[in-house]
C-alpha cells in the first residue's frame, strides 16, 4: 500500500496534490463533559460534508472521524453488564484498532499485541468488537472495511496508573505498530492494521466515511451516556496520499487542513537525530520506538507522530505546537522580546513543519488550534455564554 500511495503514474504526480479538508472542535471551557458536546461535534462534522471528496459510489468518502474524551460513564455501565469493574478514569487505557478481517492475520496481530503488553507489565482485561451499523455502507465499502475493536488495557502493577500508564501506552503502541508493519512487509500483505488511538484519556472513532455517516456507522456515539468535554472532528479531502481507512482523521492528537510541504525534510531531520535523541521521561524506551515516523504516511500523520513524541517526552501540547509550527518570528515587529527569544531558542531543536495548514490539536487535557505562519489556511472561533468554544 505504501508503494501505491507514493507511485507516480503517467501525468499523475503525488507532489502536486492540494487540499480542502474541513476541521473543527467544540469544547466546554470548564471541562464539563456532556453528550451534547459529542452531538455538537457530530453536527459540525455533518455540516462540513462539502469539504470532503465523494466517490462514484456515494457511500465512499476520503475519511471522517471524531476524537473525544474516553466516555468513562458509558464504558463503566457497559462493562458492568459483563461483571467487570473499571478502574478509575486515567488508570486504564483503551486501544481503538483496525484489524485485518482475515482470521489468521487477525490472530497474528493479537499475538504480537499480547507479547508486547506482557513485556511492559500490562494486560488486556476486556475487549469488544465496536458495534457498527453496516447497513449504511455499500458493498464496496463493506469489503474494504477493517474489523474495528477496542482493547481495554491496564498495568499489572498498581503503580502503573495516570501519566505513567499513558506514557507506556504510547511506547507499546509504537512497538506494536512497527512490529506488525514489519510482518506485513515481509509477507507482502496489504491488510489493514492501524492504531487509531491508544490512550487513557482520548478515543478515536474514524473511517473512510462521508461526514454524515460517522454518527450512523458508530452506534456508540448515539448513546446518551457517551459524554465528553470536547469533540475534535475532521472531514478529509485526500491530498498527499490516496484515501484509506487508516489515513482518515483525526489522528491520535491532531486533525489538519492543508499541506505540510517540508515533510520529507522534517522526517529526515528527525531520523538524523536518532542517536542524539534523549528523554528523561521516556528513558531507555526511546530506543525501542524507532522508526518514530513510518514511511508512506500522509504529511499530517507524520506531524502527529512528531507531536506525540514531544508531548510524551514532557512538553505541554501548546509548547510542542509552537516548537513544530512557529510563527514567522524573525522579522516580526509586533512580537515581544520574550516570545521571540522562545522561538529563537527552540529553532535549535527542530526545523519548522511548514506549509499552508491549519491544525486543531488535543492531548486530552488541553485543546486548541493554530494557523500556518502565513495564515494561508484561515480558522476562526466563537466563545458562547454557556462556556463553550
Amino acid at each position: 500500500m505504501d508503494k501505491i500511495r507514493q507511485q507516480k503514474i503517467g501525468l499523475y504526480d503525488p507532489k502536486n496534490e492540494h487540499d480542502a479538508c474541513g476541521i473543527g472542535f467544540v469544547a466546554n471551557i470548564k471541562g464539563v463533559g456532556s453528550h451534547s458536546i459529542v452531538n455538537d461535534g457530530l453536527e459540525m462534522l455533518e455540516n462540513l460534508e462539502h469539504r470532503g471528496a465523494v466517490g462514484s459510489d456515494k457511500s465512499v468518502g476520503d475519511g471522517a472521524g471524531i476524537l473525544t474524551q474516553i466516555p468513562d460513564e458509558y464504558f463503566r455501565e457497559l462493562l458492568l453488564k459483563s461483571k467487570i469493574k473499571l478502574p478509575p478514569l486515567g488508570n486504564y487505557g483503551i486501544a481503538m484498532l483496525f484489524f485485518p478481517k482475515e482470521k489468521s492475520l487477525n490472530l497474528k496481530c493479537k499475538k504480537i499485541i499480547k507479547e508486547v503488553l506482557n513485556d511492559f507489565n500490562m494486560e488486556v482485561f476486556f475487549s469488544r468488537l465496536v458495534p457498527l451499523n453496516n447497513k449504511v455502507l455499500s458493498k464496496v465499502m463493506k469489503n474494504s472495511a477493517p474489523s474495528i475493536e477496542q482493547l481495554f488495557i491496564k498495568g499489572k502493577s498498581s503503580k502503573l496508573i495516570g501519566d505513567k500508564l499513558n506514557l507506556k501506552l504510547f511506547v507499546v503502541g509504537k512497538i506494536i505498530g512497527n512490529k506488525i508493519s514489519l510482518l506485513s512487509k515481509k509477507n507482502n500483505l496489504l491488510q489493514i492494521f492501524n492504531i487509531c488511538s491508544i490512550s487513557n484519556s482520548t478515543i478515536n472513532y474514524k473511517g473512510m466515511l462521508l461526514s454524515d455517516l460517522v454518527r450512523k456507522y458508530f452506534i456508540d456515539l448515539n448513546q446518551e451516556s457517551f459524554k465528553s468535554n470536547f469533540a475534535l472532528i475532521h472531514q478529509r479531502f485526500s491530498t498527499n496520499t490516496f484515501p484509506s481507512w487508516d489515513l482518515a482523521q483525526p489522528f491520535k492528537m491532531i486533525c489538519h487542513n492543508g499541506e505540510i510541504n517540508t515533510v520529507r525534510g522534517n522526517v529526515n531531520w528527525m531520523n538524523a537525530r536518532k542517536l542524539a535523541m534523549k528523554s528523561k521521561k521516556i528513558g531507555n524506551d526511546i530506543k525501542k520506538i524507532w522508526p518514530l515516523i513510518e514511511y508512506g504516511q500522509s504529511d499530517s500523520a507524520c506531524f502527529d507522530n512528531a507531536l506525540e513524541l514531544l508531548v510524551m517526552g514532557g512538553y505541554s501540547v501548546a509548547q510542542a505546537m509552537m516548537l513544530l509550527i512557529p510563527e514567522a518570528w524573525q522579522n516580526s515587529k509586533l512580537m515581544s522580546k520574550e516570545k521571540r527569544a522562545f522561538y529563537q531558542y527552540y529553532s535549535l531543536f527542530s526545523e519548522p513543519w511548514d506549509g499552508p495548514a491549519a491544525v486543531a490539536f488535543t492531548d486530552g487535557k488541553q485543546i486548541g488550534a493554530t494557523l500556518d505562519r502565513n495564515g494561508l489556511r484561515p480558522a476562526r472561533y466563537f466563545i458562547t455564554d454557556d462556556d463553550r468554544i
